[in-house]
């Protein structure tokens, strides 16, 4: 498989190419085969779909509020991702379609059990999401399974990232990616700050790094492929007009073609070029010369606070706790909450901390509530 060549370094020379259907596919199985044929005809290598155990990656709150958008799909955010949700035989279908037409079938794993569920359908290699990269718990979980693993880093700090190393370097873990990746839907050019790929390649010299991309077009991820990502990542469509949030930052079929067309034309023994001269090489414009500044240390960015507060993860209650309890970790969850709490990296930093409220079940745990 060339992830895995890739990811043990026995090939330099490919960029493998990851189709991510995600929930692009309405909620129909026909149209997602549809989906995973076009990507195949494009010369895609992969297609990424997003598993999730809805109770095991959302509050009760947080599947119970009022969805009001033009883009949903029932009247709670539980009933909107529930109509989105495939089941295992359809994931089954899905995969035993894949492996028809020869292309590498994957998910993204939103959750502990959705884990278990991908492992145990001996997918390739499982995607770990931006949402999740502070997800330390899972990702320890992840790191054990002997799966290879492509992890985004959106919505996360430098810090961060390198607790993630360090996470993969405890557990022996080497065959995995770390994606650059930018959580905004479109990504501004200006935030797309490429020149963190070849901060992560200096820095992580033995790990595999990709591009993991929401912004509009394909010229600025082929940019970041002239940078030495090896792993590319981008949203699949068939009709950017369809109802979803996601089809607009998406990649139409006769889009993807032009992607892989341009890297397979690139000399990629050769990489990677400074930035002037991808410009030159791309004909880039304003846009391109905007994603290609450095903006500085890998930070969360105000363009992804959004995402962050809508679907990044907090340490919540697993059961009822009262005051005075000293935290242990049988007593914490990490889940997408309404409201949020503490953030999901600080898991490890209050076991042993006493509550000084009570807080019941799949509730938050806030800042003021733990005595640190």
């Amino acid at each position: 498989m060339m992830l895995v060549d890739i990811l043990e370094k026995k090939i330099d020379d490919s960029v493998y190419i990851i189709a991510e259907i995600g929930q692009n596919h309405q909620g129909c199985l026909e149209l997602a085969k549809t989906m995973i044929l076009k990507a195949k005809e494009a010369g895609c290598h992969c297609v990424k779909f997003q598993k999730s155990d809805l109770p095991a990656k959302f509050t009760r709150s947080a599947l119970a509020r009022e969805y009001v958008s033009e883009n949903a799909w029932g009247k709670t955010y539980g009933e909107h991702k529930e109509y989105l949700e495939f089941s295992r035989d359809q994931y089954q279908e899905l995969q035993a379609y894949s492996r028809q037409l020869n292309v590498d079938f994957t998910a993204s794993a939103m959750d502990e059990l959705s884990l278990d569920f991908l492992a145990d359908l001996k997918v390739p290699f499982i995607k770990i999401g931006s949402g999740d990269a502070n997800n330390f718990p899972l990702l320890k979980k992840a790191a054990g399974l002997g799966v290879p693993l492509v992890i985004s880093t959106g919505m996360q700090t430098i810090q961060t990232v390198e607790k993630i190393v360090k996470i993969m370097a405890e557990a022996g873990k080497i065959d995995y990616a770390l994606m650059h990746c930018v959580s905004a839907y479109p990504t501004p050019p200006k935030d797309c700050n490429l020149r963190l790929i070849s901060m992560l390649k200096n820095r992580f010299p033995n790990v595999v790094i990709g591009y993991s991309g929401h912004e509009l077009g394909v010229a600025i991820t082929q940019a970041a492929v002239l940078l030495g990502a090896r792993i590319v990542e981008r949203h699949f469509t068939l009709d950017k007009n369809q109802k979803g949030s996601d089809h607009r930052c998406s990649l139409e079929t006769h889009e993807f073609k032009s992607l892989i067309a341009a890297i397979q034309r690139f000399k990629l023994t050769k990489l990677p070029f400074d930035p002037d001269a991808i410009i030159s090489m791309l004909g880039g414009d304003q846009e391109l010369a905007e994603a290609l500044q450095y903006n500085g240390e890998k930070k969360v960015l105000a363009c992804e606070l959004p995402c962050r507060n809508k679907l990044g993860k907090s340490i919540v209650a697993a059961r009822t706790l009262h005051k005075g309890l000293k935290l242990q970790l049988t007593d914490l969850a990490i889940k997408v909450s309404e409201p949020n709490g503490l953030p999901a990296e600080a898991y490890f930093d209050i076991v042993g901390k006493e509550l000084t409220d009570t807080v019941y079940e799949d509730e938050p745990i806030a800042g003021n509530m733990v005595k640190l």
